[in-house]
């Protein structure tokens, strides 16, 4: 691990003593014993190495990077640390059930048994937040008989009629629906088999690792427990699903039977969103509980569940989705945007836990 060692400066025995009183706060386990430290450099005082994380979207990303300098700097002999933070998206690897979808390291699918939750504005923006976080990502629009996702971000229906489907790049994440070749005004009337041709070719046909590797493909899948939800379960190896509700109680009937479908499917549940969850006036900061607070929280609770977090009801996500320009591109410092931020961030974080949790169960 060590490319040069002099007298005065530390050993790499102690610099890595040092580095294991750092904790994964996901993984529970410290860095060192973890893997993540790599390339331990030694020039006299001078000590350079790398921590190598699991996802670019890691919530204590700059705290690890301070602590393992704080720790490094106060060894003796140590004059100057510099410690370069990267990522590397572990593959989720099931040793059964579908075949993985060439190029794409973990699926992450976005449901909800309700429309009209905002299950699509949720799934782009979570989509373009962990791009913003440095991921390379895929965004699947697997609603074929009411696709949305190309208004969302910018693209005309049926751009592609004429040339044929493949994934187009928007705010930095490969987008893919059959929006795109759909004429407007023409309507998709399949059922059953027809379904589940159509979500096996948008997952094994289209060339989603053109360009390298996706650490992770969003799939924005229809509300309901219809043959989509069903076929995508059957067709690819899902790392995890989250649940988008809003707060009303019927809102979360519907998504406690979305997750026993998932269960019955044997596909994990990452968590709950809970969307439009209060309303902040622009022009008093008054805050007010439009469809009630919180119902999401006890839900995920009751349910056994992580809750992700809650995203207000905000004009500027509506705007953004009808001018096709998601708000977390379109205005990433307001405080919507941070929201989507932080909940990609736990949604990465438990892809993380899945996939140490298999080599776990595989050790």
């Amino acid at each position: 691990m060590s490319e040069g060692t002099d007298k005065h400066g530390p050993s790499e025995e102690a610099i890595l003593t040092a580095l294991r009183n750092i904790q994964d706060p996901d993984l529970h386990r410290d860095i060192v014993s973890l893997g993540f430290v790599k390339d331990v450099n030694i020039c006299g005082g001078n000590v350079a190495l790398k921590i190598v994380l699991t996802t670019p979207a890691c919530p204590v990303r700059d705290q690890m990077q301070r602590q393992a300098v704080e720790l490094v700097s106060a060894l003796p002999g140590v004059e100057n640390v510099n410690v370069e933070m990267a990522a590397d998206v572990r593959a989720h690897s099931p040793t059964r059930g579908p075949r993985p979808v060439e190029g794409v390291r973990n699926i992450i699918a976005v449901a909800s048994n309700k429309g009209g939750v905002g299950k699509s504005t949720v799934s782009v923006n979570l989509a373009v937040a962990l791009a913003k976080h440095g991921a390379r990502v895929g965004l699947l629009d697997a609603d074929i008989t009411g696709p949305n996702i190309p208004t969302m971000v910018g693209l005309k229906a049926g751009h592609q009629a004429n040339i044929g489907l493949s994934p187009v790049e928007r705010f930095g994440v490969k987008v893919a629906s059959i929006g795109f070749v759909l004429k407007p005004g023409l309507a998709v009337i399949w059922r059953g088999p027809m379904i589940g041709s159509g979500v096996r070719q948008l997952l094994h046909d289209l060339p989603w690792a053109e360009d390298g590797d996706l650490d992770y493909l969003i799939i924005d899948l229809p509300p309901g427990t219809s043959d989509a939800p069903m076929s995508m379960a059957q067709e690819a190896p899902i790392a995890g699903v989250v649940i988008v509700t809003t707060p009303q109680s019927v809102s979360l009937e519907d998504a406690a039977k979305a997750v026993m479908m998932f269960e019955k499917l044997d596909v994990p549940v990452f968590g709950v969103i809970e969307n439009m969850s209060y309303f902040l006036c622009p022009h008093c900061g008054q805050r007010t509980d439009i469809f009630g607070h919180g119902g999401a929280r006890a839900a995920a609770d009751e349910l056994g569940l992580e809750f992700l977090g809650e995203i207000p009801l905000d004009a500027a996500v509506r705007e953004g989705s009808d001018e096709g320009v998601p708000v977390v591109e379109r205005d990433p410092d307001s405080p919507v945007a941070q929201v989507f931020m932080a909940i990609s961030e736990r949604i990465a974080a438990q892809a993380s836990v899945q996939r140490f949790s298999q080599d776990a169960a595989l050790a």
